[in-house]
């Protein structure tokens, strides 16, 4: 079976997209959208700033009894635009297997609200990518389906990515007007 090396889902929220942009950008928050990310460490500013290119996080990270740790580096850090992250190490405690693992990028457009909300809506579209390319199709099909209970991780990635913009979505709503 051919592998899938990206996976993009969207959904407006009724909210600007600098707002929107200044959530998503704080990895240290992630945690109250994800389904298995559980927030992020950043060792050299204040976890309460939007994250800047070349800034460096670990990730931690859950599904089911299994926790892990990832070190990202930013790559994309435009305000209200966009944000993305790559994977590039993981590990239970700390993340020691270096090597390309997956690229994560959050687009934000505005968009005319749908329920004449007050200061417009946007379009979050949140992407994911293997960036695995060197692992044979094979074996990563392998590991895919034993480390996701019988999915590749672009199927399973699919899903994680939908709950996280339902989630955001359910948060930030009317955000800018209350």
């Amino acid at each position: 079976m051919a592998r899938t090396f990206t996976v993009s889902r969207s959904i407006v929220v009724e909210a600007p997209a600098s707002l929107v942009y200044d959530q998503v950008s704080r990895p240290a928050q992630m945690g109250r959208w994800s389904p298995e990310n559980l927030g992020a460490t950043l060792a050299d500013a204040d976890a309460d700033a939007p994250a800047r290119v070349g800034q460096v996080f670990e990730g931690h990270n859950k599904r089911g009894p299994a926790r892990w740790t990832t070190r990202c580096t930013v790559t994309e850090a435009d305000p209200g635009t966009r944000f993305a992250f790559r994977v590039h190490a993981i590990g239970l405690k700390r993340p020691r297997l270096r090597g390309p693992i997956a690229t994560w990028e959050y687009r934000f457009e505005e968009t005319g609200s749908e329920r004449g909300e007050p200061g417009g809506a946007t379009r979050v579209t949140e992407t994911w990518t293997d960036d695995r390319r060197a692992w044979p199709t094979f074996v990563a099909n392998a590991f895919d389906r034993i480390a996701t209970r019988g999915h590749t991780f672009a199927a399973f990635q699919a899903g994680n990515i939908d709950r996280t913009l339902r989630n955001l979505k359910k948060e930030l709503d009317g955000a800018a007007s209350r």
